[in-house]
């Protein structure tokens, strides 16, 4: 296998991994660290989708336990029957989007500026959810994914369609969606957690199966290096998102947005970077 080619997929894990769960969007890092990589095409957007699978993989790994409990009590463990419940519910508004207009995103939305302006458009909602939190503190109606109703499932749900769009952020339109809905920034960040593993793994299964014809057992050691690599730095990052939403806002993610978005449009405009679509 060409090792520059390795390379870049090891990097592109590494980028979907740690930005997968943060609310700073995975896919906007992807398509902007891809076009700095030169690194593009209508195959590379299949391996930027099926390494998601890795990520998935590493809240398998980290809520094995709890997703072991559910599935063995699926047959008498009320809440457990509520949780899987919750996430079909919330799963089925982007997968029916997804599924209508997914090529009409790709045609218009991948590229650098359109993502750079979500960015900036998603800190400032950030920015507004946490200040108005701030200003008028209430108590969660929702402290614990197990308390979650249908309803409570369908509004994250619908919140998770915004990420349709590149640059949102799925992560960050669930848990922000999540707090805005009455859910505390734990429940909201772990059912955010649980949601991603039906979310992408269909979408892993979905995209290779679709675009079959691209692929060629040629591909699978690079793909399988982006997997790989995206399964350990999501995880370490799960890991540290678990521990920093006990003490901390998400304050700091959206300024990283707004600043991130207005450097890649500058620099778009400016000619400081030949960002490619």
């Amino acid at each position: 296998m060409d090792l520059t080619l390795a390379l870049k997929a090891l990097i592109m894990g590494i980028v979907e991994g740690f930005t997968e769960f943060l609310p700073i969007s995975s896919t906007g890092h992807l398509i902007l660290a891809g076009s700095l990589l030169n690194f593009t095409g209508d195959k590379v957007k299949v391996f930027e989708i099926a390494i998601q699978a890795g990520a998935m993989l590493a809240v398998c790994w980290e809520y094995r336990l709890r997703i072991a409990k559910v599935v063995t009590g699926l047959g008498s463990d009320r809440s457990a029957q509520r949780l899987v419940i919750n996430l079909i519910i919330a799963f089925i508004p982007a997968a029916v989007l997804g599924f209508l207009f997914n090529k009409s995103i790709k045609t218009v939305l991948f590229a650098p500026v359109p993502v750079a302006l979500a960015f900036i458009i998603g800190g400032l909602i950030i920015l507004w959810v946490e200040r108005r939190n701030r200003r008028m503190p209430i108590s969660a109606r929702v402290d614990s994914v197990d308390d979650m109703t249908a309803m409570d499932a369908l509004k994250v749900g619908l919140a998770q369609a915004f990420a349709l769009i590149p640059g949102t952020s799925r992560s960050g339109a669930t848990i922000i969606g999540g707090m805005m809905f009455g859910l505390s920034r734990k429940a909201a960040t772990e059912f955010s957690f649980f949601l991603a593993i039906p979310t992408l793994f269909a979408a892993t299964i979905y995209s290779v199966y679709k675009e079959r014809a691209l692929l060629s057992a040629a591909d699978l050691p690079w793909f399988g290096i982006g997997a790989a690599s995206a399964f350990v730095s999501a995880f370490l990052c799960v890991r540290w998102l678990l521990r920093y939403i006990s003490s901390h806002d998400f304050t700091v993610f959206a300024w990283y947005r707004i600043v991130f978005g207005f450097v890649v449009i500058a620099s778009a405009y400016g000619g400081w970077v030949v960002w490619a679509d």
